[in-house]
């Protein structure tokens, strides 16, 4: 206990966090604060306490999972909530190793495990996205959006959110009836289906997901748009031909940062002389970082978050044009309290799809990823590019009349 002693004692400060050790010993850290929660946990065996020390983050998920870190006072998004506030990412706070050799083993491990050709590529999404589509239908919106929305009103129900989070991208895109719009990793259509509707344009969409590509079709078909709304299995890096706007939500954290300059080179070739293209990714504020072991070993293999810097800096030699940005600081952290309330609300349709240890994993993993857009360094960026200075409107106006519009249906 000694080790984990040392690091709580350190780390919680504000908030309380009771542990009780597999003898019935009572260990307290912190002090009662208003606004950061006070959590109990017990741990199961001898050796947990010493397991999470080495690795917090992956030891933590791990014996969460394993029911070998038990929570008898709040919740899993309460315990991780309360370590990461008190080390919050604007004021310096860090969990990952310090050591620069550790740091320097850690981000050349991670570039290694992004290498990402097509063919692990496809498997590290099926890895996500091809598991029991009743899950996704659970704790996502009826239009299944499997991103970051957009909270013009943090009271916002999440169906209203996704709404407004496709008419403001849509926006950017600068539509025109008749256009070709390509949509890199298309997800279950939305997207796609949206941008048909309220511009009347035709659209590609391409998925590594057999999952998603089946229900996506379905969709279209049951919209009697399929000859204007397609889908297709194809890597990015295989398509050929000309699109007047790309557009790609969700899908750039799976690209991986030695593949990111091949990514803006082919979005270039795809890209008609004047047209425009939107990325919407989740980001990293600051310098670049590596992915932390839990996310990459039990969520996303292969994924990485990218800095505003490596993404500039990659569609460099393609010669696009940055020609907007736009941070989204909090409005992940809404999205994800209402995934995970929904996935809470559902545990036990979940645990009978898979079982209770998935269940804890699932939650652990919004959990986290909530505290990382409320406390940590994650953000969501929105980038527009274009191959032509000339192919917008020199101000800013035309978004808010388009994203008005559609809003307004």
């Amino acid at each position: 206990m000694a080790l984990i002693d040392r690091f709580l004692g350190r780390l919680i400060r504000r908030g309380t966090l009771q542990l009780t050790d597999h003898r019935g010993a009572v260990h307290t850290f912190g002090a009662p604060e208003p606004g950061f929660p006070d959590i109990a946990v017990r741990l199961a065996d001898a050796d947990v306490a010493r397991f999470i020390a080495l690795r917090p983050r992956l030891g933590a998920g791990e014996a969460y999972m394993d029911g070998r870190l038990i929570i008898e006072q709040g919740d899993i998004m309460g315990l991780i909530a309360l370590v990461r506030a008190n080390a919050p990412w604007d004021k310096g706070g860090e969990l990952k190793p310090r050591g620069p050799l550790r740091k320097a083993l850690k981000t050349i491990g991670g570039r290694l495990g992004q290498l990402n050709s097509a063919r692990t590529s496809q498997r590290n999404v099926a890895h996500h996205y091809d598991l029991d589509d009743r899950l996704y239908d659970l704790f996502l919106d009826a239009d299944k959006q499997y991103s970051c929305a957009y909270f013009t009103d943090p009271a916002n129900s999440l169906e209203q959110a996704q709404a407004d989070k496709k008419a403001h991208i849509a926006a950017k895109l600068a539509l025109s009836p008749g256009q070709r719009v390509l949509d890199i990793g298309c997800g279950w259509g939305g997207m796609a289906l949206y941008l048909n509707r309220v511009a009347d344009v035709d659209v590609l969409g391409i998925t590594l997901s057999q999952e998603q590509l089946k229900i996506a079709r379905e969709r279209a078909e049951a919209a009697g748009v399929a000859d204007r709304v397609r889908f297709e299995l194809i890597d990015y890096r295989q398509l050929t031909g000309s699109f007047d706007r790309i557009v790609s939500v969700g899908m750039f954290e799976h690209v991986g940062a030695p593949q990111f300059e091949t990514f803006f080179r082919h979005c270039r070739s795809l890209l008609a002389e004047d047209g425009v293209m939107l990325l919407h990714t989740i980001g990293r504020m600051g310098v670049p970082g590596s992915t932390d072991a839990f996310t990459t070993k039990y969520i996303f293999p292969g994924g990485y978050i990218p800095a505003l810097s490596e993404i500039v800096r990659a569609s460099e030699p393609s010669r696009l044009i940055v020609t907007d940005v736009e941070t989204l600081r909090l409005h992940y952290a809404h999205t994800l309290r209402l995934w995970y309330q929904r996935t809470v609300e559902k545990r036990a349709q979940i645990e009978a799809l898979y079982d209770a240890r998935f269940f804890r994993m699932w939650t652990f993993y919004l959990a986290g990823a909530t505290a990382a857009f409320e406390h940590g360094g994650m953000c969501n960026y929105q980038v527009q590019f274009a191959r032509n200075r000339k192919a917008l409107p020199i101000t800013r106006d035309y978004m808010a009349v388009a994203e008005s519009d559609y809003r307004s249906g």
